[in-house]
């Protein structure tokens, strides 16, 4: 008996303006239903591939919910799959809602429901030589060559209710990578390397110190968010030569914002957040590593 290996993929669903799905999860036949015309689109990718499964959740996240440490999403698929009964041929597993619910850890957070773009993620898995070819087949032209079939989409936009503008296939690193993209697009380009550190590499730190960014620290899974009073940051600002106190004022309003902006960011990313309070702006680093 083989030890499976997995890789991960996503059906991105992108909405029409002004609309949202109106279902976030599916039952187990309409899964069922999806999934076997998910499996066919991405039969040109698996070939001839005897051994290589494909695993679903029936339901719809937002991308925050799916790019968190360790991937839990995907984990979780690929942990009942490893635990489905075996089969000497391929299986496609299609995990759904009863009563609503999806399995523990599948269930999408309600807070996310409303974005326009929703991912629908799945596992393949097999042997490393039967898989491996076709991982990398769709790491160098998924996202160029995976829009989805009309029939999947039209099944999709019908089981959750929703007006679908674009529905495409992607890896998991190729929804990362549009993500660094829109974050970029949308004045969020410095907080990125955190969030893409957490993911990739997170036992390493990283650091987001670039003025007038707030100051923040991230060790093991924890963002440390620099916390000043005003009079600090007043301080701090001296070097531009603003003594407008009204003008000052409204930016520090602005810098808070900011910190909770990204406090929140970081947290829809699974990522524990803690404002530490720092007397002075030149002791602020030596506080946050503490």
């Amino acid at each position: 008996m083989f030890e499976p290996i997995y890789s991960y993929g996503l059906l991105a669903l992108e909405f029409r303006p002004g609309s949202t799905a109106a279902r976030s999860a599916l039952s187990v036949a309409d899964a069922e239903r999806l999934g076997a015309l998910i499996a066919g689109d991405l039969r040109p990718w698996c070939m001839s591939c005897t051994d290589i499964d494909v695993s679903l959740a029936g339901a719809l996240f937002d991308p925050v919910e799916i790019l968190r440490p360790r991937w839990p999403i995907h984990a979780e698929i690929a942990r009942l799959s490893h635990l489905a009964p075996k089969s000497p041929e391929a299986r496609l597993l299609c995990l759904g809602a009863d009563d609503g619910q999806m399995p523990a850890g599948l269930q999408p957070e309600p807070e996310f429901r409303d974005g326009p773009l929703r991912w629908l993620p799945f596992v393949i898995s097999g042997p490393s030589e039967q898989l491996l070819p076709v991982q990398n087949g769709m790491e160098a032209e998924l996202m160029e060559r995976g829009m989805a079939g009309a029939a999947t989409a039209l099944c999709a936009q019908e089981l959750f209710s929703a007006a679908i503008e674009h529905a495409r296939y992607m890896t998991l690193h190729d929804g990362v990578a549009m993500m660094a993209m829109q974050y970029g697009h949308n004045g969020l380009e410095p907080v990125w390397p955190l969030i893409e550190t957490a993911l990739f590499a997170p036992e390493r730190e990283a650091w987001l110190d670039s003025a007038p960014e707030p100051l923040v620290y991230l060790s093991r899974g924890i963002a440390h968010i620099a916390l000043l009073d005003e009079h600090q940051w007043v301080l701090q600002q001296s070097d531009s030569g603003d003594t407008n106190g009204e003008l000052l004022e409204q930016r520090f309003q602005m810098f808070q914002m900011r910190q909770r902006q990204i406090a929140a960011l970081l947290q829809a990313h699974g990522l524990e957040v803690h404002f530490d309070f720092c007397p002075d702006a030149a002791s602020a680093r030596d506080i946050l590593q503490r």
